[in-house]
C-alpha cells in the first residue's frame, strides 16, 4: 500500500487543482477528529482503505479554508480486526479530545466499541458498518455506509441479468463475523424471494480459515449456477480462488468485505468476474468526486474505491457540520462536551454533496442515500491488475467504461 504517499502529495495539487490558498490562521487550535480503523490484521486490506480517503479529506477541506480558517486534525488509531482493539482505539480517540469518531472497520467492532462513545456524548459515523442494528446502538452513532438490505440484492438481481436460467444458489457466509452474518441474512432472504432454490445447508467458514475444500465439495455437489460469498477480502478472495480450482464456472456474487482491489492479490486471475453491489461509483459525475477521484488516482495509481469514498464522505459530514456550527454560535463559545452535542445534532440536520451523491442522515443516524451501483471484477491478461467495471441493474442500469484499477 502506497499510504503515506497521500499527504505528500495533496497539497500542493490540491492548490493548484482548486485554486485556493492554505490556511491562513495557523496559530489556532486545530479541532481533531478520530479516525478509528483496522490498519493491521486481516482486515487491514479494507481499513488501509479508509485510511486513505480519510487522508485525502483532511487536506482537502484544510486547502479550503478548514473550519473558517481552522485546521482540522485527523488523529489515527488502529482497531486491528477484533472487538478488543476497537474498544481500546475508542477509548484512546475520546481520551484525546475528539469531537468525533470515524469507524471503525467492522461491524463487529462497532457492537462493542460504539456504546463507549455513545456513553461518552462522542459522535460515530460508521464508515463501512453495514449490519442490521448499528444506528440503534445509540442516540451519538450514525453511518455513511448504506446498510447491507438496500445494497446487496442489487447484486443477485445482476446475475440474473447475465444468467437468467439461474436456478441453485449456494451461500457462503463468515460465522465468526456480526457484518457477514448480517448481509447473507439478506442474500439469503433476496434468494428466497426471486424464486431460486437456497441450496441446503448453507455453508459456513471462518474468516480465519485458509481451506475450504469441504465446505466447496458439498455445495458443488448440488450443481449451483450462483454462489454467493460473505466474508472478508482474505477469506473471501481465498474462498473464491478454491471454487475456481474446483473447476466451478458459474457466477460469483461477493459481499461488501470483497469489495476492494486488495482481493486481486489473493485470487489474482481467478477474481475474474466476481460481481459486488456498490455504494459508490468512481464515474459519478460530480465536482467532489472528480476532484476526489483525480486526487486518488494521482496518489494511488488507481481509482478509488467504495471504502475511501465512505471514509472520505465521512471526515466531510463532521468538518461541514462543525462549520455550520461555527457560523451560528462559533466553536470557542461552546465546551467540548457540548460541542460534540452540537456536532451530532447539526450531522442529522444537513444534507452533504460527498462523492457518493447527495446524503443525509435520520434522525436515528441511518445514511439517506440515492444511488447505487453494481460492479464485476474484470481482471487483466497479468493476473495481477483488474477493474471494477460498472454493469446494469434492471431497468435503471448505471455503466461505465472499464478502468485500470492496479493491485497493490
Amino acid at each position: 500500500m502506497r499510504v503515506k504517499r497521500v499527504s505528500a502529495l495533496l497539497s500542493g495539487m490540491l492548490a493548484l487543482a482548486l485554486g485556493v490558498s492554505s490556511i491562513g490562521a495557523q496559530s489556532q487550535d486545530p479541532v481533531l477528529i478520530g479516525i478509528g480503523v483496522a490498519q493491521t490484521s486481516n482486515v487491514a486490506l479494507l481499513g488501509q482503505e479508509q485510511v486513505i480517503g480519510a487522508q485525502i479529506a483532511e487536506a482537502y477541506f484544510n486547502e479550503r479554508g478548514g473550519i473558517n480558517g481552522r485546521p482540522i486534525r485527523l488523529v489515527f488509531q488502529d482497531t486491528a480486526g477484533d472487538e478488543a482493539g476497537a474498544i481500546n482505539a475508542f477509548q484512546q480517540l475520546i481520551a484525546a479530545g475528539v469531537v468525533g469518531i470515524v469507524g471503525p472497520t467492522l461491524s463487529q467492532q462497532a457492537f462493542a466499541a460504539d456504546p463507549l462513545a455513545n456513553e461518552a456524548g462522542v459522535p460515530v459515523i460508521a464508515p463501512s458498518n453495514t449490519a442490521r442494528g448499528i444506528p440503534q446502538i445509540g442516540e451519538f452513532i450514525a453511518r455513511v455506509s448504506a446498510p447491507v438490505a438496500v445494497v446487496a440484492p442489487n447484486a443477485v438481481r445482476a446475475a440474473l441479468n447475465i444468467n437468467p436460467d439461474i436456478q441453485n444458489v449456494a451461500v457462503f457466509y463468515a460465522q465468526n463475523d456480526a457484518f457477514a452474518t448480517s448481509e447473507t441474512g439478506t442474500f439469503q432472504e433476496t434468494v428466497r424471494e426471486l424464486g431460486l432454490n437456497l441450496i441446503e445447508p448453507v455453508q459456513t467458514f471462518q474468516t480465519t480459515d485458509t481451506d475450504f475444500s469441504s465446505q466447496i465439495a458439498t455445495a458443488l455437489a448440488s450443481n449451483p449456477q450462483l454462489v454467493i460469498v460473505s466474508g472478508l477480502a482474505a477469506d473471501g478472495g481465498n474462498l473464491v480462488k478454491q471454487l475456481r480450482e474446483f473447476g466451478y464456472t458459474g457466477l460469483i456474487v461477493g459481499g461488501n468485505g470483497l469489495n476492494t482491489a486488495n482481493i486481486f492479490p489473493v485470487c489474482q486471475a481467478l477474481c475474474d468476474g466476481i460481481i459486488i453491489a456498490q455504494a459508490y461509483s468512481y464515474a459519478l459525475d460530480t465536482e467532489v468526486n472528480n476532484t476526489f477521484r483525480e486526487i486518488y488516482k494521482e496518489a494511488q495509481g488507481k481509482e478509488p474505491p467504495q471504502f475511501s469514498g465512505q471514509a472520505f464522505a465521512a471526515v466531510q459530514s463532521f468538518v461541514e457540520a462543525l462549520i455550520a456550527i461555527d457560523n451560528e454560535v462559533g466553536l470557542d463559545s461552546l465546551s467540548l462536551p457540548e460541542l460534540r452535542a452540537a456536532l451530532n445534532a447539526q450531522l442529522r440536520s444537513m444534507t452533504f454533496d460527498t462523492p457518493l451523491g447527495p446524503i443525509s442522515y435520520t434522525e436515528e443516524g441511518e445514511i439517506v442515500q440515492e444511488q447505487f451501483y453494481v460492479a464485476q471484477i474484470q481482471m487483466e491478461e497479468d493476473g495481477l491488475n483488474g477493474s471494477f467495471v460498472f454493469i446494469p441493474i434492471g431497468d435503471e442500469a448505471e455503466e461505465a467504461e472499464p478502468q485500470a484499477t492496479p493491485s497493490s
